[in-house]
């Protein structure tokens, strides 16, 4: 099974947050991961991680990539995104793209996202952090975003072109978007830098829901993915019990 990271704004949410970073040392993960950074008290956080002995493998970029008189703003953001995860050692920068934006086709959004990420994209390697750009599903959580399918966000991918931007294939929002998971992770793992998981319906632990994650899990494990799964799921009840469910699988 694939290195397990959890992401503590879900997992854990009914705690001091830095708290939150040894539970999920000593459930056996392999690793933690966090949305936005800029609230975070970085310091409390780094030393949670070194007396858990745990690494932070995730956080989010912020910026919006959609819109064509944001480019600027939306590099400066990202490349100071890209410089905090190399302090801290995350691995996986996440990027998303902002909304669907009114009065612009897609066309152009398309390759405003394109733009943003390709000026960027050297920066990201030169650091050793990859960014990886997600796309949501709109029908239930996220409404009104821009990226939705796979297919399209493996366009962005190949366009820029760069080692170090890739997809972040979330399984929860891809089920719900377009299905043909296993095939998409089958034919796609070389561009596929994160992944998250959870189950559908609900966004609950694996295991709640109609996907076959023991399935899922054996599809990445035979392809050459060699980075982190990351737990996004709001547990149905107790979180360290929920995770004790997907570690048994790995």
């Amino acid at each position: 099974m694939p290195k397990l990271s959890v992401c503590v704004e879900m997992v854990y949410d009914d705690e001091p947050f830095h708290e939150r970073v040894t539970r999920a040392g000593e459930a056996g993960a392999d690793a933690v991961e966090f949305w936005g950074w800029r609230e975070k008290d970085l310091e409390a956080l780094e030393t949670a991680a070194d007396e858990a002995d745990i690494p932070l493998i995730g956080c989010t970029a912020g910026g919006t990539l959609t819109d064509p008189d944001e480019v600027d703003d939306a590099v400066e953001t990202i490349r100071e995104s890209i410089e905090t995860a190399a302090d801290l050692g995350v691995s996986a920068l996440i990027a998303t793209t902002g909304p669907d934006q009114d009065g612009l086709d897609r066309e152009t959004q398309h390759e405003t996202i394109v733009e943003v990420l390709s000026r960027v994209a050297a920066d990201a390697e030169d650091a050793g952090v990859t960014i990886v750009l997600e796309p949501l599903n709109t029908a239930v959580d996220h409404p009104g975003y821009y990226l939705t399918s796979s297919a399209e966000g493996f366009e962005i991918v190949d366009e820029v072109d760069s080692p170090n931007v890739k997809l972040l294939y979330d399984v929860y929002h891809q089920q719900i978007t377009e299905g043909n998971v296993i095939q998409t992770i089958t034919e796609n793992a070389d561009r596929i830098g994160h992944f998250h998981i959870a189950d559908v319906p609900g966004r609950h632990e694996p295991g709640t829901g109609e996907l076959d994650y023991e399935t899922i899990f054996e599809a990445i494990d035979d392809t050459d993915y060699d980075g982190y799964v990351g737990c996004e799921f709001s547990p149905t009840g107790d979180a360290d019990e929920a995770m004790a469910t997907v570690l048994e699988w790995r």
